[in-house]
């Protein structure tokens, strides 16, 4: 069975930190790139981040704020960020797809696997 659980959100001050989880299971973790989504109430999908491998790739909104890594070993994503701003807010997931070229097609909402999500809340 395949799964994505996201960890690590919560509700923290604008300017302030947190770091996402995504722990994967049940499928080869080294042929999929994951990607990290948001959605806020009222606004259409964001994709923000995502890994393939080494190569990585950043929304303009987050790009300089926001370090996507992972760990192989544990076959899970992790999602840093910094400098939080109250637009921030959002409910956060991670997602999957087989790897192809370009890696970045997964931000277009193009994955095979999703997590739930988690809630995050940056106050002004």
């Amino acid at each position: 069975e395949v799964q994505l659980v996201e960890s690590g959100g919560g509700l923290v001050q604008a300017g302030g930190s947190l770091r996402l989880s995504c722990a994967t299971s049940g499928f080869t973790f080294d042929d999929y790139t994951i990607g990290w989504f948001r959605q806020a109430p009222g606004k259409e999908r964001e994709g923000v981040s995502c890994i393939s491998g080494g190569p990585t790739s950043y929304s303009d909104s987050v790009r300089g704020r926001f370090i996507i890594s992972s760990d192989n070993a544990k076959n899970t994503v992790y999602l840093q960020m910094n400098s939080l701003q109250p637009e921030d807010t959002a409910v956060y997931y991670c997602a999957a797809r087989r790897r192809t070229w370009p890696f970045t097609i997964i931000l277009r909402g193009l994955y095979d696997y999703r997590g739930q999500g988690t809630q995050v809340t940056v106050s002004s």
